[in-house]
């Protein structure tokens, strides 16, 4: 065997007991530790999209961005779980890119879509507030963890700049329909501002991540039958579902407040650290 072919042989065993290591220590291949990365890249290419679309007066193309970045965006911190690379830099990568795709995108539709700028400077003002208002809301999540188990502080900042994206499809299906109206661009601002100050509220909202689909045969036919349902008439369905979940926050605090039954807070040592790619 001649050196060059001995010297390959020598770094390919190398290479085989590396993997065997990592194997016995039950790590992923390593190509995994870029999938989240990658998922959060497609997160920031999709909030991209959806600001260039909504600057070339596309806004339904510019609602689509928005949702397929909320897809990565839900994707990227399972999949990092999943091959244990979950890491400070991932967190910070996905909350850029979360402002980019849950606060600018979202703010330029509503702006543009809802003509904001013929209100003049406050229609500025009410677009930037969302903005502002999910740039607090990601560095709040980073930093503080939820008060209560199960919940998220606030609205989600995925969940607001979904609600916008559900409602242009919302009002695009009833034009279709031949239901024609305008929405006077005061109500668009004050319903952007509005999502922007839930966000940054204290309202717990339910995360759902405690519900398991491995071992609840149940919960699994009714995520499938509500699935199914749904992708009967998507425009309407996300509406109403996102709808919902805006209101069931501030529906189900006010009823704590008045039913005297407050969410238990967990203990501030016992909460665990916030985490990646999700707020």
């Amino acid at each position: 065997m001649s050196a060059p072919e001995e010297a390959l042989d020598t770094t390919e065993r190398a290479r085989r007991r590396r993997r065997r290591r990592r194997r016995e220590r039950g790590e992923p291949p390593r190509g995994l530790y870029l999938l989240p990365h990658l998922l959060t890249t497609a997160n920031l290419f999709f909030g991209f999209y959806a600001v260039v679309q909504a600057f070339g007066e596309r806004p339904d193309r510019a609602a689509l961005g928005i949702v397929l970045a909320a897809v990565c965006d839900a994707l990227d911190g399972r999949v990092a779980r999943m091959a244990r690379s979950t890491s400070r830099f991932g967190m910070e990568y996905d909350s850029i890119a979360d402002t980019v795709s849950f606060g600018v995108a979202p703010a330029m539709l509503a702006l543009s879509a809802g003509n904001l700028a013929v209100l003049g400077r406050t229609g500025w003002v009410m677009a930037f507030l969302f903005t502002a208002c999910a740039a607090l809301r990601l560095a709040r999540f980073n930093v503080a963890p939820s008060r209560y188990a199960g919940r998220f502080e606030g609205l989600p900042s995925p969940a607001a700049a979904g609600m916008v994206a559900a409602t242009q499809w919302f009002v695009s299906f009833l034009r279709e329909q031949g239901i024609s109206f305008t929405v006077p661009e005061a109500v668009v601002a004050a319903g952007t501002a509005l999502l922007g100050l839930l966000m940054v509220s204290q309202i717990p909202y339910r995360s759902f991540k405690e519900v398991d689909l491995r071992h609840s045969y149940g919960t699994l036919v009714v995520v499938v039958i509500a699935a199914a349902v749904m992708v009967q008439e998507l425009k309407v369905s996300l509406f109403a579902v996102g709808g919902a979940y805006v209101l069931l926050g501030p529906v189900e605090y006010c009823w704590r407040k008045l039913a005297g039954r407050p969410l238990e807070e967990d203990h501030p040592q016992a909460q665990a650290p916030p985490e990646p790619s999700r707020g």
